[in-house]
């Protein structure tokens, strides 16, 4: 039904987030997080069935809960993790293009012949590793 008075419309920046974390899970804040299948936070990792949430606020421990028992904070925005080695390195020519999820601070050049999900866009790369927006 359209409005037929004023509305408030409740809103968030969209770039903060708190996400429940999976069962039997460690997550150490600055890490690149990702939420599985069942929508709860992880670490990043190879896998094809994770979408990347954003980078740690804080460390959660849940390693001894179950899913949902412990939250972690996230944040998304640009981000710096280390880059992959040899063939999947990821260099200035990719600026722009998608890299993906090694593991909790590796991002990688390639999906690794289907094998990894997206972690973002390259926005910049230097010796110290890849800027990363998620």
């Amino acid at each position: 039904m359209a409005l037929s008075k004023d509305r408030n419309t409740k809103r968030r920046e969209g770039i903060q987030h708190s996400d429940p974390v999976a069962a039997a899970t460690k997550i150490y804040a600055g890490a690149l997080v990702c939420l599985d299948a069942s929508g709860n936070a992880v670490p990043g990792s190879t896998s094809t069935t994770l979408t990347a949430r954003g980078r740690a606020e804080e460390y959660v421990d849940n390693s001894g809960g179950a899913a949902g028992d412990e939250r972690v904070e996230t944040r998304r925005g640009v981000f710096l993790f280390n880059n992959s080695a040899t063939t999947d390195e990821i260099t200035r020519a990719d600026i722009g293009n998608d890299c993906y999820i090694v593991d909790d601070e590796t991002v990688a050049k390639t999906n690794g012949t289907s094998t990894r999900s997206v972690a973002g866009k390259i926005h910049d790369v230097e010796s110290a590793g890849v800027w990363v927006e998620l």
